[in-house]
C-alpha cells in the first residue's frame, strides 16, 4: 500500500497527539504536520502540502470552515477532511460548500478513521454514517423547498383542483389548518397566489 502523508490541525493537545500515535503507528500513513490552529498550519501546508489534512473547526482564531476556504484559495488537490463534534446539518454543508473533501465526527474508531483516510486518497468522500444521513435528508429538504410533509399533501391537493374545504375533508384537519398550511406553501416557494404556486410545483417538479 503506498504511504498516505497526513496533517492534522487540532487545538486539544491530547487528541492530536493521539492522532498523530494512531497514523505514525499504522503501516502506510504517516503523519507529517500537527498543529493546534489553522494560522500556525496552513503557511506550512501550502508550501509543503500532505495528501491529506483532518481539521477541526471549533478552533483558535480562523475557524475551520475559514480554514477550508483559506487552502482553497491557493491549493484544490488537497484533501481536507473534517473531524470535529459537530452534526448540525447547516454546519456540515456549509463545510462541504467551503470544499472539504469528507465530514467525520469525533470518537470514530481508529480503524474507521484510517479506513476514511484510504476511502479519500482513492477519490472517496468520506462520512460517518450519521453524518451521511444528514447530508441526504438536507438535500431531500432543498429538492423540496423545505416543504413539511403535510405541505407537500396539501400542495398536491392544490394541484388537483380541490379548494380549502375538500382539502381539509380529505387530510381531516380543519379549514383553518389548511390554510396556514398553504400560507406557509407560499412563503417557501415564494409565490402569492394558488396559480403561481401550482405552476411553480409543476416546473420545479416538486409534485
Amino acid at each position: 500500500m503506498k504511504n498516505i502523508s497526513v496533517a492534522i490541525i487540532e487545538d486539544d493537545q491530547d487528541i492530536r497527539q493521539l492522532l498523530q500515535l494512531i497514523i505514525d503507528k499504522s503501516p502506510g500513513f504517516s503523519c507529517l504536520h500537527a498543529y493546534e490552529s489553522c494560522e500556525d498550519g496552513i503557511p506550512t501546508l501550502l508550501e509543503f502540502p500532505p495528501q491529506i489534512i483532518l481539521m477541526d473547526i471549533d478552533l483558535p482564531g480562523m475557524n475551520g470552515i475559514e480554514g477550508i476556504k483559506t487552502i482553497r484559495q491557493h491549493n484544490q488537490n488537497i484533501i481536507i477532511l473534517m473531524l470535529t463534534i459537530h452534526t448540525e446539518s447547516d454546519v456540515i454543508f456549509d463545510c462541504l460548500c467551503a470544499g472539504a473533501n469528507g465530514y467525520l465526527v469525533k470518537g470514530i474508531a481508529p480503524t474507521q478513521l484510517l479506513n476514511s483516510i484510504i476511502e479519500a486518497s482513492n477519490g472517496g468522500a468520506p462520512m460517518t454514517p450519521k453524518i451521511a444521513s444528514k447530508v441526504v435528508q438536507f438535500f431531500h429538504r432543498t429538492q423540496n423547498h423545505g416543504l413539511t410533509n403535510r405541505e407537500l399533501q396539501v400542495l398536491k391537493l392544490l394541484t388537483e383542483g380541490e379548494n380549502y374545504s375538500t382539502i381539509g375533508e380529505q387530510l381531516f384537519i380543519s379549514k383553518n389548518t389548511v390554510k396556514g398550511h398553504i400560507k406557509n406553501i407560499y412563503s417557501k416557494l415564494h409565490v402569492n397566489s394558488r396559480a403561481e404556486a401550482v405552476l411553480k410545483a409543476y416546473q420545479t417538479k416538486i409534485i
